[in-house]
């Protein structure tokens, strides 16, 4: 073989071949940055280059070949040769441009590589000689075997998104055809016959030479066309990379412009976020930044969640984004990277915001429940501790709501500290907590931790230079053993809390069945409550007030009381603040009221009726108004009415309270200050306001005739009353003793049922008039008399 080839020819073959692959590769290419009918034009002219450059290769091989005798070339074969090639490659191309399988790309392979093979063998079947020609079909299999899976695999590796693995194509496709030329030239025998002749039509080496020149000539000023397309692609390419980086640089998202693996301009905010100085990024790889990601799978402008690996080796969470761009005609992937360090901070602050308490970072309300619920849908055993803090409105009354954050911050510290690793503790209110304990072990751990509870938050709370003191009270429940469910789970939790409260402060109470009942007791008697509130069933009595001096009734005070229809009597204590409780007292106190005034209208103008007043009716804002519109409604004189608070009242809030008695006072009614020394009985009360009177309680009557210090107390009340110019009286007085006690202690006005007991409004309307009858009496005696 190397003897009977002209090397020289052997190497132009290579030369044209070579120009005449770049020539189609780069005609191709620049068809598949055109559109339309010139993208078909130069797709078609890309065909006919590849079909022209194997024929041209081929043919001048043959004419290289130095059979040593005569030889010609058949003209028809020879054409159909140069036919069939443009055809395998122009049928190959167009299935492997419609599709991005490898399968089908393999097919296009082997449709081009049998285009191949018909040139190569129907071209040698043109190759005539002065001889016999025989075929060796042991190399002529072969290297079609060999030859078509060659194409196959070039095919494949022209259409894959890597660059390195398109480099292959061109190589494996010239392999392909030196194997079919060399093997198929191998396995043609020759034997000189002088006998035969040419056919007529037949054409010498030298009249094909000038066809193949021309066609290789042909081939070349593709190439160079080509070349010229090249140069521009790159122009353009750059240009519009400089484009993109200058607009890529205003961007806030980092911007990655690749080719293929290779990063080949990244702006100033995606190397800043990388850590990379300006320009270091370009010419790195892909995968540096993202090794486990991988792009040529990643949908086109569908938004991943991944990490970006820092020059330093951390990694950074952010979203990326792929889209395909054509830049100089080149086809480029654009890869944008969005921080997202700052969106998961606030994802992660909005998720603490929406389960955890704010002030303190313990579980909210919200939360709280749903772990209960979680836990008692899954039957897990836990105890429930429901904690209330003693005193805290009265620290924040005294140091503030910021010295009141303070102190639910460290409660919450300690509550931490007290609870175990698995256990959830959670700020359900303004001053209230829950700690669920899970486990088996929850029931004999309920009491421990309960009294630590109370332990730990009785002690002093330290708030800047303040000290603060609050205690706590703590309710417990099991389950299942008390409760399956989370309605009932709180339920129980509370009684047991109530209970522990009415236990005193500091207590600690575990559920009990008994609370059940009383519950069920009390939710039955506040809606008989309700129906009788409606119906106007809570009826009043009145009890005198005498005037130590007179004797006289000067005022009534009017006493609720509440006849239940299968119950019988239910005592004010229990009925009063159960209303206050459900939200009844507003409307039953203005109810009481305006019977009180109704009833009063009608008795002597001498005689004034008092009414109480509940803390919680001071809280509206508009007692004054009400007032005011009842007095309106009967007709009663404002200065006939008495209303009496407690100190109880006062305390709650100081403030709000002493501008409401203002507004009662300046329409003209008078201030009973009741129960005074009972409570937290503060002489600041009178020096901020003038009460009108103060009533002493009856513990102090009822042992003022025995006990040395209620009668000191009852005195020095009554100095006080006497030095601020407000009446004194005394209730509760039963018996003579403690009648002429009181009297010579200094009292002004007296109220017991040594006087009277408690009269209906019939028996009170004929009191009064019994005392107008007899007082008629006397003024006709004395005027008798004086006639």
């Amino acid at each position: 073989m190397e003897n009977m080839h002209d090397p020289r020819l052997i190497a132009a073959a290579g030369v044209v071949c070579a120009i005449g692959i770049y020539a189609s590769f780069a005609i191709a290419h620049h068809a598949a940055r055109a559109t339309g009918k010139v993208r078909m034009r130069w797709g078609l002219v890309s065909v006919l280059s590849s079909g022209c450059t194997a024929w041209a290769t081929h043919f001048i091989v043959l004419l290289a070949f130095k059979p040593g005798m005569p030889s010609a070339f058949e003209p028809l074969l020879t054409a159909a040769s140069l036919a069939s090639a443009i055809a395998g490659i122009g049928v190959g191309v167009s299935i492997s441009i419609r599709t991005r399988r490898v399968q089908m790309h393999f097919l296009a392979g082997l449709v081009l590589g049998l285009g191949i093979t018909a040139l190569h063998y129907i071209g040698q079947a043109a190759y005539l000689v002065q001889g016999q020609v025989y075929w060796n079909l042991g190399l002529v299999i072969p290297s079609i075997m060999i030859s078509l899976p060659l194409s196959g695999l070039g095919m494949v590796a022209a259409g894959s998104r890597s660059r390195s693995v398109r480099r292959t194509a061109a190589p494996l496709l010239l392999f392909s055809i030196a194997v079919l030329h060399f093997c198929g030239m191998a396995a043609m025998r020759l034997r000189f016959d002088p006998s035969k002749t040419f056919p007529s039509d037949a054409v010498s080496p030298a009249a094909i030479t000038p066809v193949v020149a021309g066609v290789s000539l042909a081939l070349i000023a593709l190439a160079l066309t080509g070349w010229r397309f090249d140069l521009a692609a790159v122009a353009r390419l750059r240009q519009d990379r400089r484009r993109l980086r200058e607009l890529a640089d205003v961007a806030l998202e980092g911007l990655l412009i690749c080719q293929g693996n290779a990063i080949v301009a990244a702006n100033d905010s995606v190397e800043q976020l990388a850590g990379y100085g300006s320009g270091t990024l370009a010419g790195t790889s892909v995968d540096a930044l993202f090794p486990d990601v991988d792009f040529s799978r990643l949908p086109e402008r569908e938004e991943r969640e991944v990490g970006l690996v820092m020059l330093s080796g951390r990694i950074v969470p952010v979203r990326v984004l792929r889209c395909e761009l054509a830049l100089g005609h080149k086809i480029q992937t654009v890869i944008a990277v969005r921080d997202q360090r700052e969106r998961l901070r606030t994802e992660a602050k909005i998720r603490k915001l929406a389960f955890n308490d704010s002030l303190t970072g313990l579980l909210n309300r919200g939360s709280y429940v749903d772990r209960l619920r979680h836990l008692t849908d899954e039957g897990t055993p836990l105890a429930l501790l429901s904690i209330d803090l003693d005193r805290f409105k009265a620290v924040n009354d005294q140091f503030g709501h910021l010295v009141g954050d303070e102190v639910l911050n460290q409660v919450a510290e300690r509550l931490r500290s007290i609870a175990g690793p698995d256990d959830f503790v959670a700020r359900v209110g303004g001053d209230e907590f829950g700690i669920i304990l899970i486990g088996e072990t929850a029931a004999q751990r309920a009491d421990n931790v309960a009294r630590q509870v109370t332990e730990r938050l009785g002690q002093p709370f330290a708030a800047g230079s303040v000290v603060a003191y609050c205690g706590a009270t703590v309710g417990i429940v099991l389950a299942p053993t008390d409760a399956t469910t989370t309605s009932e789970l709180r339920q129980c939790a509370d009684l047991a809390l109530y209970r522990a409260k009415e236990r005193g402060r500091g207590s600690v109470c575990c559920f009990d069945p008994e609370m059940d009942e009383a519950s069920r007791d009390r939710r039955t008697l506040e809606a008989d409550l309700r129906t009788a509130v409606a119906d106007g069933d809570i009826k009043l009595v009145y009890q005198p007030v005498l005037s130590a001096l007179t004797g006289e009734i000067t005022s009534v005070e009017a006493l609720a009381r509440w006849s239940h229809p299968k119950k019988g009597p239910i005592p004010p204590d229990v009925f009063i603040p159960l209303a206050e409780e459900c939200g009844l007292i507003r409307t039953l106190g203005e109810a009481l009221l305006r019977l009180a005034c109704s009833d009063a209208v009608w008795w002597p103008s001498s005689v004034r009726v008092a009414v109480n007043l509940s803390p919680l009716q001071f809280q509206s804002g508009d007692l004054s108004q009400t007032v005011e519109s009842v007095l309106q409604d009967t007709g009663l004189a404002a200065n006939r009415l008495q209303l009496e608070v407690t100190e109880g009242l006062v305390i709650r809030d100081v403030e709000r309270t002493f501008m409401e008695l203002e507004r009662l006072r300046a329409l003209g009614i008078q201030i009973l200050m009741d129960d005074f020394g009972v409570g937290y009985s503060s002489l600041s009360y009178f020096q901020r306001f003038p009460f009108d009177k103060v009533k002493i309680d009856k513990s102090f009557v009822d042992h003022i005739t025995t006990s040395r210090a209620s009668r000191a107390i009852v005195q020095a009340v009554v100095g006080l009353g006497e030095q601020l110019g407000m009446g004194i009286v005394a209730e509760g007085v039963e018996t003579e003793e403690q009648m002429h006690a009181l009297v010579a202690a200094g009292c002004t006005h007296l109220q017991g049922y040594l006087f009277s007991k408690p009269l209906t409004t019939i028996e009170m309307d004929e009191r009064l008039s019994a005392l107008h009858d007899a007082s008629l009496d006397g003024i006709r005696r004395i005027s008798a008399q004086a006639a």
